[in-house]
């Protein structure tokens, strides 16, 4: 295999594309409702569309690798993401909004599949932890990177934006569809540099592997899995409910310009949430991993009643720190939901990652009730979603639990 200090810096990039890619969707949807002219719940169609992809995807890419390598689901990923973003580039409507956008997240869906395990082999078992930290500090970056490059195309600053903003001029197309051309030229960079990367020491484990059909059958039975499932969906569905929502919202109801301020919110919520990376590592060796995500979603909710119905000044404060309290609980109850079932673990993951579908569930809901009763009221359920992953800490009963600086202690000597 390639040097494995190039493999994982290779990683890092590839993590940084897909979140620069994924998180732009929510600076963009005010725009895109303008511009689209859309309702709310045309609106929630968006986000619905790439997160749906994941749902149907996840099992078979894990399926996938295993059969064709690591190396032919990467070029499939960014070829099939590709074709996404210039579909869109070429012909911006909403139809083909919502048709590349379930294509990108296609790509997306097959990368996120691949990443890990090729994380694990190329920085080994004992440092996995380490780098996959590493990977969602470089993911927090570029989500917080992504609204500023969007807002610099949108208030023209920058000479390339300007040379951008006149090709635009000239195709009569909305400005910000430069950044479905800046993802296209992207996808093709990090495509021509995995072309010669030699992955064939990528292996999977035993346990990691993909399962026959009957295996994930089995496991749907356990309702340990469908619950674990569904707090995935319910943490995907809060985190990307606050996200695409959060800048419609500070417009609606504080007057907040989408363009400036409002990405930059956006982008502070993605920032705040690599810090809150940091802080749950330190949490996670002191005490046990089920009191911190109670203490994570209570802040969560604390600050996202502030951001709802505070003035302007606390509202642009307390909806990043929302990302904050959530950056912990993600990889918390994924944890929790593998060290609770003895076996296929594979089969496992790949179900687990499907519950990414509540990325595409949860704001088309929000969306919806918006439009019935208001943008506030309809994110009230995303307390409904907190409320249930406050329920994770009190009746999840792992089989194994996270190794603190306490263990020594305890242990009998």
């Amino acid at each position: 295999m390639t040097n494995r200090w190039l493999t994982l810096l290779y990683i890092q990039c590839v993590w940084f594309v897909i979140s620069f890619v994924t998180n732009i969707i929510g600076p963009l949807m005010p725009v895109i409702i303008s511009d689209f002219h859309l309702s709310l719940t045309l609106a929630g169609v968006l986000p619905f569309a790439f997160f749906l992809s994941y749902g149907l995807v996840s099992i078979p890419a894990g399926m996938l690798i295993e059969t064709r390598g690591a190396h032919f689901a990467l070029l499939l990923a960014f070829s099939v993401n590709l074709a996404g973003s210039l579909l869109f580039a070429l012909h911006p409507t909403y139809l083909t909004a919502v048709a590349a956008l379930f294509i990108i997240g296609m790509g997306m869906a097959i990368l996120q599949v691949v990443i890990n395990p090729l994380t694990r082999s190329a920085g080994g078992e004992a440092h996995f932890a380490f780098f996959a930290v590493m990977g969602q500090l470089v993911f927090g970056l570029a989500s917080y990177l992504s609204p500023m490059v969007f807002s610099a195309i949108m208030t023209h600053k920058g000479v390339l934006s300007l040379w951008l903003s006149s090709l635009m001029n000239l195709t009569r197309a909305p400005h910000w569809v430069l950044l479905y051309w800046l993802f296209a030229v992207l996808f093709v960079l990090i495509a021509l540099v995995t072309l010669p990367l030699d992955l064939t020491g990528v292996e999977l484990k035993s346990d990691e592997k993909s399962e026959p059909l009957r295996v994930y059958f089995d496991l749907l039975r356990d309702r340990y899995v469908i619950l674990f499932f569904l707090g995935i969906a319910a943490y995907v569905g809060t985190e990307q409910s606050i996200a695409n929502w959060m800048s419609p919202f500070l417009e609606t109801y504080h007057g907040i310009d989408p363009n400036t301020t409002g990405a930059q919110t956006v982008g502070d919520f993605w920032g705040l949430m690599s810090v809150g990376c940091l802080v749950g590592l330190l949490l996670l060796k002191l005490t046990d991993s089920r009191m911190v995500l109670r203490g994570a979603v209570v802040a969560a909710m604390v600050c996202f009643l502030a951001a709802l119905f505070g003035p302007a000044t606390v509202s642009l404060l307390a909806f990043p720190l929302c990302g904050f309290c959530l950056s912990v609980m993600f990889s918390i109850i994924f944890s929790l939901g593998l060290n609770s079932i003895p076996k296929h673990h594979g089969a496992l993951s790949g179900i687990l990652c499907s519950g990414i579908l509540g990325g595409a569930i949860a704001p088309l809901i929000v969306g919806t009730l918006g439009e019935l009763v208001s943008l506030r009221t309809s994110l009230l359920l995303v307390f409904v979603m907190l409320f249930y992953m406050l329920s994770i800490s009190f009746w999840a009963r792992p089989l194994v639990r996270n190794a603190t600086l306490f263990d020594k202690e305890r242990a009998p000597s």
